[in-house]
């Protein structure tokens, strides 16, 4: 899976982009508010894992997400 992190301009917030390995999108979700529902990613009880790579992450850089 793979993980991006897209600049929102004005009134537009930040979005993280989850991709599967064949870089189709399966999630699309503001930074700032963290899916509820990561069990149908496989994602289950990794919430703050995932909120750290999402603070750390640059704009616009593919990044294969590994936690």
């Amino acid at each position: 899976m793979y993980i991006i992190k897209v600049k929102g301009k004005a009134k537009i917030p930040n979005y993280i982009q989850l991709r599967d390995d064949n870089f189709v999108l399966i999630a699309y979700f503001r930074a700032d508010r963290p899916l509820s529902k990561l069990e149908k990613y496989g994602l289950g009880g990794k919430e703050e894992a995932l909120k750290n790579v999402i603070e750390h992450l640059e704009f616009g850089k593919i990044q294969k997400l590994e936690i």
